[in-house]
Formats: structure tokens, C-alpha cells, sequence
């Protein structure tokens, strides 16, 4: 089950207006934003002299030249008046999560503008995007910003994400090299597998009446597995048949710092899980034996888990019952036992590992 959704025409929610400065003339360097129609750079085209012609938390869309592009713009700004228009919210108050989440939404939509064919103002303002509501099926913008707040990166600021300036860096400068002669084949689970493998919960995932903030974990390939989140309240009180209303809540929430991995559905993809949270009996539940889960130790792992997804194809499901008796190969120490650290230091090495 997904989040109920439904369909706004971007004038349902925004006034959209044009730009106001003709294009360039004077280069000559300033210190307000002039937006234009261009991909890079949060559309920012050139820094100018002139009075910022709009107040910044606005969004901005190019109808010309790089269609489609959409940017939210934190700082006052001129705007060209040929290629821009500007989106000012109706009867919502914009912040940096939402208007992220309302540009990439928006943004969907560029396929349809290629081949010369320009995004006008009506065309604009009919364009429909779908959008999680509340109850009352209105655009639920409390969890909106908060979805948004989940996926940006600890260590990435809202501002990095709005400016496009993520930190690319490793965690460790360090090379290691993956030698696959000095793996081995271990099994998921039982007597001698390095996995203690629990069953989801038989969850009915509650009606959304209450903001919530424990995640639920289901059968998803998107969001690291969250299809909601739910307060302690919902999850109590919903189960899936009668016996539920018997199970004390510890039994339907799972101890954060583990692996998810779905078993139906989207099969076989795998998530590290840093909070506690509830799930669906759609997703399998990984602890480590003989140590704890770190984030980068996850992120090996679980790489290595969805290359096992081809075998899950055509209906067949990676129950609890199948997966004890799967088998992973990883790299190990000199006593035969996974490498852990390795594990750990080798992600570290890589592009944007600073960044998790």
C-alpha cells in the first residue's frame, strides 16, 4: 500500500506569473540572481546590478530554451521575462523541503516539452501533478516535508542540496582493492549463517489520521522502503486480523540498525534501517550474528544482497523460510570469517561516502 494520492493542476496551488526583466544586456557583475533559461546552476544565468523584481522562497520555471527546468530560489531575484515564470503558493506556506519536492514533481513533466514545443503559461497552469493528501484530500504538506527531511543526507545541508554542492569526497583517502579470490560463500541463515533473519510483522498498514514518525517498511524499490509513517497510537490499534489485537506494540516494531529486505512485490531489494520502525510481513528483517550493523557495512552488504534479484523473478517470493538457506560470498579475514571491516573501510574509499 502506498500513500492516498491525488491530482492538482498547478494553479489549484500557485499564481503564476512572468518574469519581469528583459534578457541580458550589461554583464557586469552584481549581487542579485538573474534566472533564466538554463539547466545549471539553479537557473541562475548571471549576478546583475538591478532591485531583486521578486521575493525569494518562490519557484521558478523556463517555458523556453532548457524547458522545463524548474529551480526553487531561496533569495530575492529578477527573472527573465521571456523564458520565466514564477510560481507563488495560493493557500500554503512554501519551505526549502516542500518547494524540493514540488520542483523534482514539476520536473517530471519535461518529456513532454522537447522538440521545440514550448511550456507556456496556460500549459503551465493545466499541468496536473500528483501529490499525497491528508484525510480531507488536500495536498498533506506535513508529510511532504517531512519525506523530504528523511532522504536528504546528514552530512549534505539543505543548502548543498538547493546549490547542487554535495560533498563528492571519500570518508577515507585510502585504496582497497577488491580481490574476489579472498571471499567466501556464506549462507543467510541457520546454525551457520551470519544472518539472524526475522519475520515482518502481519501488518494492516493503518488508515493515515495522525501525523506519525515511525516509519513503515514495505514491498518497495523506492524511499530505502518507507511507504508511510504512523505514530505508536495507529500501530497499536490496526491489525490485519483478530489475533492482532492480542500483540503487545514491541511486537510490531523492529529495533533500528538492521537490513530490510523485501520478499514480495519489489523482491529482493534491501535497506539499511538506522530507526526503529514497523513493516509489512512483506519484508524480511536482517540482524548480524556476531556484531552490529553500521551504515557502511549495510551498504556493502546490501549491494551484494540485490544482486540476488534475478532469482526472485516471475511470482517466486524470498520468504523467511527460503532465505536461510540462500548464500552470499563476501571478502573475510585470514580466519575464513567475513571481513567486516574491510567492508566498512572499502566503502569509505568511495566517491560521496562522505556525504552518508
Amino acid at each position: 500500500m502506498k500513500k492516498s494520492k491525488s491530482y492538482f493542476s498547478i494553479e489549484d496551488l500557485f499564481f503564476v506569473v512572468s518574469g519581469k526583466t528583459s534578457n541580458l544586456q550589461d554583464l557586469s557583475k552584481g549581487t542579485t540572481p538573474f534566472i533564466s533559461s538554463t539547466e545549471k546552476n539553479n537557473g541562475i544565468a548571471a549576478y546583475v546590478d538591478d532591485e531583486p523584481t521578486f521575493e525569494g522562497n518562490q519557484i521558478t520555471i523556463s517555458r523556453n530554451g532548457s524547458v522545463c527546468e524548474v529551480f526553487y530560489q531561496p533569495l530575492p531575484f529578477c527573472a527573465s521575462l521571456d523564458d520565466i515564470r514564477i510560481l507563488t503558493p495560493k493557500n500554503f506556506v512554501l519551505d526549502s523541503y516542500t518547494a524540493l519536492y514540488l520542483c523534482t514533481i514539476i520536473k517530471k513533466e519535461k518529456y513532454r516539452y522537447t522538440y521545440g514545443r514550448k511550456f507556456g503559461t496556460t500549459r503551465i497552469k493545466k499541468t496536473k501533478i500528483e501529490l499525497p493528501v491528508d484525510i480531507s484530500r488536500k495536498p498533506d504538506w506535513i508529510y511532504i516535508k517531512k519525506y523530504m527531511q528523511d532522504i536528504l543526507s546528514k552530512n549534505n545541508t539543505l543548502e548543498s542540496v538547493i546549490n547542487g554542492t554535495f560533498n563528492t569526497l571519500p570518508s577515507n583517502k585510502n585504496k582497497f582493492i577488491l580481490n574476489k579470490s579472498e571471499w567466501k560463500i556464506f549462507r543467510y541463515g541457520g546454525e551457520n549463517g551470519i544472518f539472524i533473519i526475522k519475520n515482518g510483522y502481519y501488518n494492516k498498514k493503518p488508515d493515515n489520521i495522525e501525523s506519525g514518525e515511525i516509519p513503515f517498511i514495505g514491498a518497495t524499490e523506492y524511499n530505502n522502503g518507507i511507504t508511510d509513517y504512523f505514530s505508536e497510537f495507529e500501530i497499536e490499534n490496526n491489525n490485519k486480523d483478530e489475533r492482532g489485537q492480542y500483540h503487545e506494540l514491541y511486537e510490531k516494531i523492529f529495533k533500528g540498525n538492521c537490513v530490510t529486505v523485501s520478499n514480495n512485490g519489489s523482491v529482493g531489494y534491501a535497506f539499511y534501517q538506522e530507526r526503529d520502525f514497523t513493516c509489512s510481513h512483506d519484508v524480511n528483517v536482517l540482524y548480524l550474528k556476531e556484531r552490529e550493523w553500521n551504515k557502511y557495512i549495510a551498504m556493502f552488504i546490501c549491494t551484494l544482497i540485490q544482486m540476488e534479484q534475478y532469482r526472485w523473478a516471475y511470482g517466486r517470493k524470498w520468504r523467511p523460510n527460503r532465505m536461510p538457506d540462500s548464500e552470499i560470498k563476501l571478502p573475510v579475514d585470514k580466519n575464513g570469517n567475513p571481513d567486516f571491516k574491510f567492508m566498512e573501510n572499502y566503502i569509505k574509499t568511495l566517491p560521496y561516502s562522505a556525504s552518508i
